[in-house]
């Protein structure tokens, strides 16, 4: 589980609502006609600007951005080290045993094993580059349009309820109130744009970043493992991909 994005998000909501109860009033902020007008036109609204298919993608990708632990950097570097070891040991074949759950490195590990040429490895990390980012740029143009959807969609509600106020105004002093209650949708469209929506496409643009990066260095170990399975030396060309700090805690 990523724990950042979690932190963030309870934080955020938590420090949101936490001054509005230790406000005055914190009934005044709890209005769930509101809040399925601004949750119902979102879902409404990007149902419209994108295929059914698209959303689910971007709702599966932001529940592994919360839930999935990804292979770090150094991860990957150790991972290969190893492949490299027991290549050296027990020969190229011997990796066909390995056991992984990440399809990544279960790639490289046929790849390795059908003596696959540099050529083809460039191909295939092109290809596995271009449909991370075909996927990760679905998902995140489909949390972009929520995060613009909300608040628009809470202005709209503000709109209809002023409209709806002004028209069957007699006399002035429910003016205060109803102003209020006609904000109460903008405040929970930005809410849900500044601590869901917007920082969901931002982690995802950032771990598709991260992913394209560890694609690089197993790719680049398995071109290692092919010309020259010796350990130290693809330990040595992998490092490169790290920080010192990173390099003196790979597991060797």
């Amino acid at each position: 589980m990523d724990i950042a994005t979690l932190t963030g998000i309870l934080a955020g909501f938590g420090m949101a609502f936490g001054a509005v109860f230790l406000g005055s009033a914190p009934e005044n902020f709890v209005h769930a006609p509101s809040l399925m007008f601004v949750l119902g036109g979102t879902c409404a609204a990007i149902l419209l600007t994108s295929p059914a298919q698209d959303v689910w993608q971007a709702v599966c990708a932001g529940v592994r951005v919360l839930a999935a632990k990804s292979l770090s950097a150094r991860d990957a570097v150790s991972a290969m080290v190893h492949l490299a070891e027991i290549s050296r040991n027990e020969g190229i074949m011997a990796l066909e045993e390995i056991q992984t759950s990440n399809p990544i490195l279960k790639k490289a590990v046929h790849l390795v094993t059908d003596n696959a040429s540099p050529d083809l490895i460039r191909d295939t990390l092109d290809v596995e580059i271009l449909a991370l980012r075909h996927r990760r740029g679905i998902s995140t143009a489909v949390f972009l349009r929520l995060a613009i959807c909300a608040p628009a969609m809470g202005m709209l509600g503000t709109l209809a309820v002023l409209l709806q106020m002004l028209t069957g105004l007699k006399a002035p002093d429910p003016l205060g109130p109803g102003i209020a209650l006609a904000l109460m949708t903008t405040f929970y469209g930005c809410l849900l744009s500044m601590l869901v929506f917007l920082p969901i496409a931002s982690k995802l643009k950032t771990y598709s970043t991260q992913e394209e990066y560890r694609l690089n260095i197993i790719f680049a170990g398995v071109n290692c493992i092919l010309e020259n399975n010796n350990p130290s030396l693809v330990f040595e060309k992998l490092s490169s991909f790290l920080t010192p700090r990173e390099r003196a805690s790979v597991i060797r």
